[in-house]
């Protein structure tokens, strides 16, 4: 954007001082002068950006609104804050079109680019550890239907997979005419179910993917996390946990009365869910949150404590306001993609039925909110059993990187000898924290040698920052 008003005032007054008197002439080029050093991209040493050849580019590219950024990563040039026109419907783009939200960390136009693919959000560009470790541009991708990314019209009518694999092609042929290095896929979470899907779209639109604690769930109600919080940890501690449900339950009227005030303190409100319905979720929701969120086993108060000591630990673990208004409305789209095509999971009332006064009078409540209460109609499982069955098949070049005590990771893909892919479930690790750095060395180095190999390319950063 710089650029263009200083070359466009650079020609104004070349056609003007041509008229001009010295000493106007003089007057003016000082003007245009100071105007420029105020306009020139600088970096954080006060130097002219290294982004020009990018912003050059940028600027020629259709479809694209960008303006540079004051984000300063390791050994970043230059970083852009770009809006990529996407079609609503690709495969029809006159019926509509809506702004992407895409930041770009630009180092060198031959060196590798990870492109993170979001999976919610984003609203601020951020480095992510696998560009640190290869030295890496960076592409990171928000969602179609979130954040600032989203259409003048929520009705989630191409709000599924394959228009947001579709969507995440589309920036990597633009950007792919500049950035010639090999690229890479990688995703956190509902990021990293992205990262699986758009390899299974576009397989060859990346050297390697990188997904971290990215389950496949293959149903609705997707069983196997029943039997994973049925066996995960020491059976001393899933017995605690059971036991300060039981507790929570057994002082219903209390404990609900303690949370109210608790509730009405945050502001929270209650219209999609009653807060009796909010109360018997968070409860049932404890072991879920505590496993997938690395909890320490030694901090659960003995179930005979106080009620308050009791609850205070049960709001720092599960709590209401994942299923307050606010909450529904934060994770509107996502409930909507599960109930479509993402399948998810339920919650056992079986060992609490007799204390749950709401849920569990027709089976397993589902822990999917569709926006609204709008009906979905759910595609079986097809497109994630065949993504689920191609990984297995021909996935090749992905890493996978899971926690052993994540939730998420009972439905994650399971090792697979045959296939040229390395599969990490790191002991003692959640859904936060099962990161490449704290990976051992040997593997650190396991993952190096895979992404060397695959890139062809040599990684210059550390795997361990």
């Amino acid at each position: 954007m710089e650029l263009f008003f200083c070359s466009k005032l650079a020609g104004y007054f070349r056609v003007m001082k041509r008229s001009l008197s010295p000493l106007n002439t003089f007057s003016i080029a000082f003007v245009a002068l100071f105007i420029i050093s105020f306009s020139l991209p600088r970096n954080a040493h006060g130097q002219s950006s290294g982004g020009d050849a990018a912003e050059d580019f940028l600027f020629d590219l259709p479809d694209v609104r960008f303006e540079m950024s004051s984000f300063q990563g390791d050994d970043v040039e230059s970083a852009w804050n770009l809006q990529v026109l996407q079609p609503l419907d690709h495969d029809h783009p006159e019926n509509g079109s809506f702004y992407q939200r895409v930041y770009l960390s630009h180092r060198s136009p031959d060196l590798p680019v990870v492109m993170v693919t979001e999976g919610y959000s984003r609203g601020f560009n951020y480095q992510s550890e696998l560009a640190k470790a290869m030295g890496a541009n960076q592409v990171i991708v928000e969602h179609r239907y979130y954040g600032e990314s989203v259409p003048d019209s929520m009705d989630y009518e191409h709000l599924n997979i394959r228009q947001a694999s579709r969507d995440l092609h589309r920036i990597r042929t633009l950007l792919g005419a500049f950035y010639s290095g090999p690229w890479v896929a990688s995703g956190i979470s509902k990021g990293g179910q992205t990262t699986l899907f758009y390899r299974y779209f576009f397989p060859d639109d990346v050297a390697a993917s990188v997904p971290y604690v990215a389950p496949i769930n293959l149903s609705l109600e997707d069983e196997r996390i029943y039997d994973f919080l049925d066996g995960v940890g020491k059976s001393k501690c899933r017995k605690r946990i059971e036991a300060i449900q039981q507790r929570i339950l057994s002082e219903y009227d209390e404990s609900l009365l303690r949370l109210k005030w608790h509730a009405k303190g945050a502001e929270y409100r209650f219209d999609y869910l009653t807060v009796d319905e909010a109360f018997e979720y968070a409860v049932l929701e404890y072991p879920f949150s505590f496993w997938q969120w690395g909890a320490n086993c030694d901090e659960i108060p003995d179930s005979d404590e106080s009620l308050e000591v009791i609850l205070d630990h049960f709001l720092e673990v599960s709590g209401l306001g994942f299923f307050s208004d606010e909450g529904m409305t934060d994770y509107a789209s996502h409930y909507y993609q599960c109930a479509a095509e993402f399948g998810y999971y339920g919650y056992e009332v079986e060992p609490f039925a007799e204390k749950l006064r709401v849920l569990g009078q027709a089976g397993n409540p589902s822990a999917i909110f569709t926006p609204d209460h709008m009906a979905v109609q759910y595609d079986g499982g097809e497109l994630a059993k065949a993504v689920h069955g191609w990984l297995e098949s021909q996935g090749d070049e992905i890493i996978y990187i899971n926690g052993a005590l994540d939730t998420w990771s009972a439905t994650a893909m399971p090792l697979n000898a045959d296939r040229d892919a390395l599969y990490y479930f790191l002991e003692d690790e959640s859904h936060g924290t099962a990161r490449i750095r704290n990976m051992s060395d040997a593997q650190r180095g396991e993952v190096r040698s895979a992404l060397e190999r695959w890139l062809g390319v040599e990684l210059t950063g550390t795997l361990a920052d």
